[in-house]
């Protein structure tokens, strides 16, 4: 996406970057209404509106407010959540309880009953262990959960080992050796408190080749031929997850969904076309596809310091309290000075944040204009786990959050106090 600059100013949203950040303080999280719209729009068009019995469940991890919950609702869209947390978020928003899905790898037992409680539309189980915690909190609560197992296929993505999620050694889902697999889908079919609707599988985030998505999805067809044979017992949904990669330097060669939707949707159809059994309800859980590159952070530039002849260092008033995922992941980004955007590149400089820590850099490198103290930096594609994995290291507040759709602007996430960063915050009668 082109950046919308006018008489030498960003705009995102149709409302001036920098009149944002003097409205609402920086660091800024800034929010396209149009952008995130635009995503589900193609997600209908190419999947939902294409095949029958398909749905879309958007993975709140990516960027989970009450605000956001909203917009997914009035978009027709179902939601993932993965912990309790998000769960409440969901219900603060009077989000649908059976367009719910809960995901997770170690949930709670209050978080169970929480699900449980709200009449949530199914629980992706990850373990024997979890599916007996399911059967307790129903059986003491007389209702019945609808489930699905979430596998490891085995297949291994290419992306960052801390986002491959799908192969064998992951801490995520059942493997698919029959000793493990078999016994659950058992005890799921003779249970009294569970029905049994199928599997789902994560190979990962950050996706660009279809390639793996096929693999994993022979692997669970075969997986749900054998169960049928097995316990002549159909399974009714298939989660295929989601993981499909965005562009957050330009470099990226970004696939739009049908890329990867229409192959994977030709397989399971022609399998089950060929075998004359029914297909399953199909279900993707896109993330940061939706909200990635709607996301923009505007951070004020603080001190600058030039090292001659090795490096040029410009602070904002952000960093990896904001954005952990350079210092996590070695996440690349671009940026653009935007009080002055349209002002070509002069320097190479790195932006770094003002966190007590070396490894806090935004932009490594980034080619910039002339940049002075008090300028606003607008760093893109910051929509996906920037504000999720914001943190209070140093101390520091979580910054606001701001949606933005044609011309309009409109908060949907206060900024934090210093007094609510101490709020539950104790000092015991011995120490006064």
């Amino acid at each position: 996406m082109r950046p919308d600059i006018r008489n030498g100013r960003l705009y995102l949203g149709g409302c001036d970057a920098v009149q944002l950040a003097g409205d609402y303080g920086t660091p800024l999280y800034v929010y396209s209404e149009e952008e995130i719209v635009g995503r589900f729009a193609s997600l209908r068009e190419t999947f939902l509106n294409r095949w029958e019995n398909t749905r879309a469940a958007y993975a709140c991890k990516a960027f989970c407010t009450p605000a956001m919950l909203k917009l997914v609702q009035r978009e027709g869209m179902c939601i993932d959540v993965v912990s309790g947390g998000e769960l409440h978020a969901a219900m603060q928003a009077g989000f649908p309880a059976g367009r719910i899905e809960f995901n997770g790898n170690n949930k709670l037992p209050s978080e169970i009953e929480l699900a449980v409680d709200y009449g949530i539309g199914r629980i992706i189980v990850d373990g024997l262990q979890e599916l007996a915690l399911i059967e307790d909190v129903c059986r003491r609560r007389g209702r019945r959960m609808q489930v699905l197992f979430r596998v490891s296929p085995g297949v291994k993505a290419d992306t960052h080992d801390y986002i491959v999620t799908g192969k064998k050694d992951s801490k995520f889902g059942i493997p698919l050796d029959a000793g493990s697999i078999y016994p659950c889908i058992r005890a799921a079919i003779d249970s009294e408190w569970v029905d049994f609707l199928g599997v789902h599988f994560h190979i990962g985030s950050q996706l660009f080749s279809v390639q793996p998505y096929l693999e994993a999805a022979d692997v669970l067809l075969e997986l749900l031929l054998e169960t049928q044979s097995r316990f002549g017992y159909t399974m009714t949904e298939l989660n295929i997850g989601g993981g499909f990669g965005i562009s957050y330097t330009g470099e990226e060669e970004v696939r739009p969904y049908g890329y990867f939707l229409t192959p994977i949707m030709e397989k399971i159809q022609a399998f089950c076309a060929a075998r004359e059994i029914p297909r399953p309800t199909v279900v993707v859980e896109p993330g940061r596809s939706i909200v990635g590159e709607a996301g923009t952070t505007l951070y004020t530039v603080g001190a600058i310091k030039d090292i001659p002849g090795v490096r040029k260092y410009i602070s904002v008033d952000g960093g990896m309290s904001d954005n952990i995922r350079p210092a996590l992941y070695h996440a690349a980004y671009t940026g653009l000075i935007a009080n002055r955007a349209d002002q070509p590149a002069v320097q190479r400089a790195t932006v770094c944040g003002k966190c007590c820590e070396s490894g806090d850099i935004l932009l490594q490198d980034a080619d910039l204009p002339a940049v002075e103290t008090g300028d606003i930096l607008a760093v893109f594609s910051t929509g996906a786990y920037g504000y999720s994995m914001a943190s209070n290291y140093n101390s520091n507040p979580i910054p606001a959050v701001v949606l933005v759709r044609n011309g309009e602007h409109h908060l949907i996430v206060r900024r934090q106090t210093y007094g609510q960063i101490l709020e539950n915050a104790v000092i015991p009668d011995y120490l006064m």
